[in-house]
């Protein structure tokens, strides 16, 4: 329930500045690719202005995600090796605790061998 209510606390209020961005800056620019030629560009773009806004944060987000992801790539390694080294201590666990036999309780005639002991001789 918090969760949902700070979601909309903060989404709420990013749609509508977003939509207000949207419909102050409806005019056309044109985006030019070309350093060389300003009057002519040989790759231009002409677009309004909060779609180029919002294209150029879509891109921001996902440069910043992967480089996010890039730079956590060694914890991602070192956690998959830590979960092969616990699943092979669990194998091995469960080996062992397959192998062990349970314990003999001898019965009461029939001592078992190592309690067998000679008398004495004096």
């Amino acid at each position: 329930m918090l969760r949902k209510i700070v979601i909309a606390v903060i989404l709420v209020p990013l749609g509508i500045v977003i939509i207000a961005f949207a419909v102050a800056n409806r005019q056309v620019v044109t985006v030019s690719f070309d350093p060389f030629s300003a009057a002519e560009p040989a790759a231009a773009l002409s677009l309004p202005l909060f779609a180029l806004m919002i294209v150029l944060l879509i891109i921001g987000v996902i440069i910043g995600g992967a480089a996010a992801w890039l730079r956590q790539s060694e914890w991602r390694r070192r956690a998959r090796r830590l979960e092969r080294e616990v699943d092979d201590q669990r194998r091995k666990l469960d080996a062992f605790q397959g192998a062990s036999e349970p314990t003999i309780v001898p019965q009461e005639g029939n001592p078992p061998a190592r309690l067998k002991l000679k008398p004495p001789v004096r």
